[in-house]
């Protein structure tokens, strides 16, 4: 649909009962509120915007200007695929309703400018995204957290843990999980309806699997997309993944590292410039990319730790971010190396298959400020032609190699020190601001690094109560 006028019609013609509208917050959740499809004027819509209270919303309006707007983007409209009564789901923009401005925390807005500013360069007229967004699938999972006391568990019929009691006998062991097929792989029929789902509301999926982890990790793999859109399908995804366990009794989540000991989820996300139907990251160098690529690939290791800070931006995400677990934590690129933060992918010599893939960026992340982010720091590279150095083609842990290697800062606080430090390559163009940057920091240091820090954990019980 690309008009008003189309999403009214539809309305009409689907026999639609309800309008629910969406928009993100700057941490990367789906917000939404509803009304009835006879309430529903497009003018309002599409035009003059729907009100909501700014001040409400993490990381958005303080009380005295809480009044923001939301306009409706009619190309984003579907019927929402959970929704029992027939509800047309679109995704806004957000406005300043003074001044009709886009809002300057909408990340929604930041991709658009992320895009305008490529555009522009002259370097390229499209990015491509495509992320991996990894998650778990859990049968049972309980936590709290307070003054005196903490604790969680989750738990799976995959789980190793449950071999001692009476079962159905097929266990996943720690990272044992990629590939197996049933009776180990229990999550096989809830997989495809999920890809069902997704292909139902018009999103690309190439592939599905059990993942590495233990206890239910799974990926599902939706086909690369312009950076907007891709964000927008990211969202969706995650919606429809957890909505869909929902119904059928499990309960999905995207943090990054549920399990001790085991690997943890990513979302390692492809990337690629192209210019009037051209891709231009193949061509004859290291791996079969281009100059131009490696460029991308040095500024994206430049500014590595202040783009963690956006693209693994939880407490949670540096438990994943550690030797062992196929995490990616050596500042280097390679075409098979695992270990390195960039990887060319070698599955195809077609130049329209050339990218690379970013392999730091978790799902807790959000995706419309984490594309933009990526490009940003690609742009840069391009632009001051930063030199990646030499590939590492080597075993990056072994004793002889360990010292030659530099690693990603490995705590959230570390990366938000470094974001702090390195951005003028986020706002150049205006595409990031020092608000939205300020607010970011400040709230991730406020309600979660000095949080997390203060708290006894448990495991330091085990280790320290008999003092």
């Amino acid at each position: 649909m690309n008009s008003s006028s189309d999403v009214m019609a539809f309305i009409k013609d689907k026999g639609i009962q309800i309008v629910d509208v969406k928009f993100t917050d700057i941490f990367g959740q789906w917000q939404h509120f509803s009304m009835p499809a006879s309430e529903f004027d497009p003018e309002t819509a599409f035009e003059d915007g729907m009100g909501f209270d700014g001040s409400s919303i993490r990381g958005f309006q303080s009380i005295e200007s809480s009044d923001m707007i939301l306009l409706a983007d009619p190309t984003t409209a579907i019927i929402d695929p959970i929704c029992e009564a027939p509800t047309l789901s679109l995704v806004c923009d957000i406005y300043d309703p003074i001044s009709r401005e886009p809002y300057s925390r909408d990340s929604r807005y930041v991709a658009k400018k992320a895009n305008r500013y490529l555009l522009d360069s002259g370097i390229a007229d499209t990015a491509y995204f495509g992320p991996e967004a990894e998650f778990f699938v859990f049968d049972q999972v309980m936590y709290s957290a307070g003054e005196y006391s903490s604790v969680y568990q989750v738990d799976s019929v995959e789980g190793p843990w449950n071999s001692g009691i009476f079962g159905f006998g097929h266990s996943v062991p720690h990272k044992r999980g990629y590939f197996p097929v049933a009776p180990f792989d229990t999550l096989q029929d809830l997989r495809s309806e999920m890809t069902r789902v997704l292909v139902e509301s018009g999103v690309g999926i190439e592939v599905h699997h059990h993942e590495v982890g233990t206890a239910g990790q799974c990926e599902i793999d939706m086909k690369y997309d312009t950076m907007v859109s891709m964000a927008d399908q990211v969202q969706l995804y995650k919606y429809i993944v957890k909505n869909v366990a929902k119904a059928h009794g499990k309960t999905v989540t995207f943090m990054p590292k549920p399990i001790y000991a085991d690997n943890g989820s990513g979302m390692h996300t492809h990337q690629s410039l192209w210019k009037d139907g051209v891709p231009l990251f193949a061509g004859d160098e290291y791996a079969g990319i281009s100059q131009l690529a490696l460029y991308y690939i040095g500024g994206i290791l430049k500014h590595i730790n202040s783009l963690l800070a956006i693209v693994a931006p939880t407490t949670n995400s540096y438990r994943r971010l550690v030797p062992g677990y196929e995490a990616p934590v050596v500042v280097a690129y390679s075409a098979r190396n695992r270990s390195a933060a960039v990887r060319i992918p070698m599955y195809s010599h077609s130049p329209k298959s050339k990218r690379i893939e970013f392999r730091c960026p978790d799902p807790a992340t959000n995706p419309y400020l984490a594309f933009a982010a990526m490009l940003m720091a690609g742009l840069d590279g391009i632009k001051n032609k930063i030199d990646p150095g030499d590939a590492a083609d080597i075993d990056l842990f072994e004793e002889e190699n360990i010292n030659k290697v530099t690693m990603t800062v490995g705590k959230l606080n570390e990366a938000l020190d470094a974001l702090e430090a390195d951005h003028d390559y986020l706002t150049e163009g205006g595409v990031f601001t020092p608000d939205l940057l300020d607010a970011y920091i400040s709230y991730k240091h406020e309600n979660e690094v000095g949080p997390v820090s203060l708290r006894p954990h448990p495991y330091e019980f085990l280790l320290y109560y008999g003092c």
